[in-house]
Formats: C-alpha cells, sequence, structure tokens
C-alpha cells in the first residue's frame, strides 16, 4: 500500500541518486584531477538565490550525462569557501559554469537550462572538429543543426586556421569536416580546400579575399538569418559587430499588426542577404524588457529598432514603417548615418542606465510588496539625508577662515569686525 511516508522516502532516494553524480569540488581540485580529465563546473554561492534554482537541474546534468556514457565529469564548487579554485577560474558572478579540457576553460554564457547546458556539455566536450564520413552521417549532422561550419579537403593551411578558430569558437557552434563526395549533390564548391556554413536551406563557401579573417567569418556566420532572439542570443551577437534588427512582438497571441512586422523582417532579410548580410542580423523578439532597459523607457509593440551591441546603442525609425520600401530607407539610412544613433556606452549614458535601473527596480518592489518597498525607499532617503548633513557640518565656516586668516590665535569680537569691515569694503 502506497502513503506519503513512502513518497518521501522515493524522493529522498532519487535525490540522493542524482547526487551521486555531481562532486563537490575545493581548493585541492587542480592537484588531484587527472591531467585528460573533462569536467563541467559550477560555481555557486550559498546566499545565491539563482544557484539554488539552478540545482536540480545540474543533478539532472549530471545524472544524463553519466548514463550516457559521456567522458564529461560533472562538479560544483562552493565560491565563497574555495576562494582559490575560483580565482583559478577567474569566476566573476554566480552561478557560473565552466569547462575544462586538457587544460583549456571555457566559459558558458548560453541559458541555464537543462538543454542548453547539455548541448554546451556535448559540444565542447566531445571532439573539436567531427568528422563526416558517410552521405547518412552527413543529413544526420544537418537535420540536427540549423547552423553547419565544415572543412573540405586534405591537410592545409586553411585547415589549420579552421582548427584554431574551432579552439575559440566551440563554445557557440559545432564544427565538422568531410570529404567533397559526402557533401549533397547540390554542392558546388570553386576550389578545394574550402570552408562551407550550411544553414537556412542553404550554403555559402568563405572567400578570403571578400570575408577576411576566417574566425570572424565564422563568428558572423554562426546564426540563422533570421530567428527569434532572446537577451542571451542578442547579448552573444553583440560579439560580432553587427547590427541587429529587430521586430519586436506580443509575448503571446500576436496581434495581426505583429505578424506583418515579423513577416516583413523576415522577408528583407531572405530577399536582401546579398546586401545587408555582412551587416545585419535580423530577428523578432517576444516582449520588450531588455530593450527597455537599453533605451531607457517604454517601447511600443510592435515596433522596429536596430540595436548595436558592441556600445550599447540603438537606431529608431525615424517615420512609421508600413512597407517593404520603408523598412530598406530605415536599414540604409542606419548603414549611411542618416538616421540618428542614441544611447552608447558614455559616462553619461551609464549614469542614466543606473538611474533607470533603480527606478524600475523600486517601483517594482513596491508594486509586488508595498509596505517593504516604502521601508526601502525611506532607508534609502534617510542615508542620503544623513550624507547631506554630515557633509554639511563639516563644511568650512566664515569664523573658520577667520581663525586660519590669524594663524590659529584668538581673535576679539572687535578685531573680527573690523575684519568683516575690511572684507566688505575689499
Amino acid at each position: 500500500m502506497w502513503n506519503p511516508r513512502n513518497a518521501v522516502l522515493l524522493s529522498v532516494l532519487l535525490a540522493l541518486s542524482a547526487s551521486a553524480f555531481v562532486e563537490e569540488l575545493d581548493d585541492t581540485f587542480m592537484e588531484t584531477r587527472a591531467d585528460d580529465d573533462i569536467w563541467l563546473i559550477k560555481f555557486y554561492a550559498p546566499w545565491c538565490s539563482f544557484c539554488k534554482q539552478l540545482d536540480p537541474v545540474w543533478h539532472q546534468i549530471g545524472s544524463e550525462l553519466k548514463s550516457l556514457g559521456s567522458p564529461v565529469n560533472v562538479g560544483k564548487s562552493d565560491a565563497t569557501a574555495s576562494t582559490g579554485l575560483a580565482k583559478e577560474f577567474k569566476v566573476r558572478g554566480y552561478p557560473a559554469i565552466l569547462m575544462l579540457k586538457k587544460g583549456v576553460k571555457y566559459n558558458y554564457s548560453g541559458p541555464r537550462t537543462r538543454d542548453g547546458i547539455l548541448d554546451f556539455a556535448n559540444r565542447v566536450g566531445g571532439p573539436l572538429v567531427r568528422s563526416l564520413s558517410s552521405v547518412s552521417l552527413f543529413q544526420h549532422a544537418m537535420d540536427r543543426h540549423d547552423v553547419m561550419f565544415v572543412y573540405v579537403g586534405a591537410t592545409s593551411h586553411l585547415k589549420g586556421n579552421y582548427t584554431s578558430a574551432a579552439e575559440e569558437l566551440i563554445v557557440h557552434t559545432y564544427f565538422f569536416s568531410s570529404t567533397k563526395d559526402v557533401l549533397p549533390k547540390v554542392v558546388s564548391l570553386p576550389s578545394l580546400p574550402a570552408v562551407v556554413v550550411f544553414k537556412d536551406g542553404t550554403y555559402f563557401t568563405f572567400n578570403e579575399e571578400l570575408d577576411g579573417d576566417l574566425k570572424s567569418w565564422i563568428n558572423r556566420e554562426r546564426f540563422p538569418n533570421f530567428l527569434m532572439i532572446d537577451s542571451f542570443t542578442l547579448y552573444a551577437m553583440g560579439e560580432s559587430d553587427k547590427l541587429v534588427l529587430l521586430a519586436l512582438v506580443e509575448e503571446k497571441n500576436l496581434c495581426e499588426e505583429s505578424v506583418r512586422y515579423k513577416g516583413l523582417v523576415e522577408k528583407v532579410s531572405a530577399d536582401y542577404r546579398e546586401f545587408y548580410s555582412r551587416n545585419f542580423y535580423f530577428g523578432f523578439m517576444e516582449g520588450c524588457d531588455y530593450i527597455n532597459g537599453l533605451v531607457m523607457g517604454e517601447v511600443g509593440v510592435p515596433s522596429f529598432i536596430v540595436v548595436d551591441l558592441s556600445s550599447d546603442g540603438y537606431f529608431l525609425p525615424p517615420a512609421a514603417v508600413k512597407t517593404e520600401r520603408h523598412l530598406l530607407d530605415f536599414l540604409n539610412g542606419v548603414l549611411d548615418g542618416s538616421i540618428q544613433f542614441q544611447g552608447g556606452n558614455s559616462i553619461y549614458q551609464r549614469v542614466r542606465r543606473f538611474i533607470y535601473e533603480i527606478r524600475v527596480s523600486l517601483t517594482s518592489i513596491i508594486s509586488q510588496a508595498p509596505l517593504f518597498g516604502c521601508f526601502l525607499v525611506s532607508f534609502l532617503l534617510a542615508i542620503i539625508a544623513v550624507v547631506f548633513y554630515v557633509c554639511f557640518k563639516n563644511r568650512p565656516t566664515l569664523a573658520d577662515d577667520d581663525d586660519n586668516d590669524s594663524g590659529g590665535l584668538l581673535v576679539s569680537p572687535l578685531q573680527r569686525q573690523t575684519k568683516l569691515t575690511d572684507k566688505k569694503s575689499d
């Protein structure tokens, strides 16, 4: 017969079995680990609420990787207790997720989800460049990946550059190699060796004369031409120095106008790829909380915006965008400088953004917990008042100036009055 006690016992056993696949690491880790070990490590702080939310996900990841026979070991470390290990991995915030493989440290900056972290572990923990030796393997890889980079050909200087790029960019995307006879028959390469990216239902070949540095080209091309963009993806796009054209739409139940905005961006991204792909990413974002923080105000939905994450800036259309021609004029204006650049990361803009974030945070707290919010505001005002009082109290007075003028000697009231009269006459 099933009873609550059995349920509690089972849940405890499941938690213990999951915890068995996650090892607690301390400052001795770097000395005791084997050189060939691969570790996925979460650095946390006991007081961090986000770290606590990640705990069950982390144990699931440890259990799943172990059941799949993965070579990746899963660990966690209290960064406030094992400060030496945290310093070794240059931990700056919590939770921090990193992988150690053959002495190289890889930082995970994607969404804190089970699927996202597992994909990172399998990608970085596996071979740097994966060989596709048959047509079926190649097709299977294409079915699994929206964007796929493939080196085609024998050993060459280009392959060396490709491997070097993979060592740094494996945290973001997969890298493959194959022979020409494995490629789909529709693929035509002008020469070998070659680096090809497959995405958006087509393929593009790296051209050093047009595309410049291979690693920079891969970093620019690692996103689909049009996609749904969240805050993590938008932040990652900033590393490529490309601008991002966004259609901002509702999170659920898109209105007719939002569907039109979204479709307009997708059409422009496909029809004018040759003109704009070197300068722009295209996509849509559900909700606008992140963009509101960037522009320090309320952005209407639906709307268009071009974001420059490399400088925390943005561009807004000067007029309503109703047609494809209007959207093209907007993009051309951004490129030729006729559209005003707004925002940025100057000291003035940083102070403005800091004040805006405080205001938004306080507003949110007051709306959710009015009493606590009022107490917090009152406490901050009291601190500001005390600071002003101390500064005013320590401000030098006229009498102090007179005493300094007299060399610290006592001055009689008559002498003081004479000095005041002399100053007024001056």
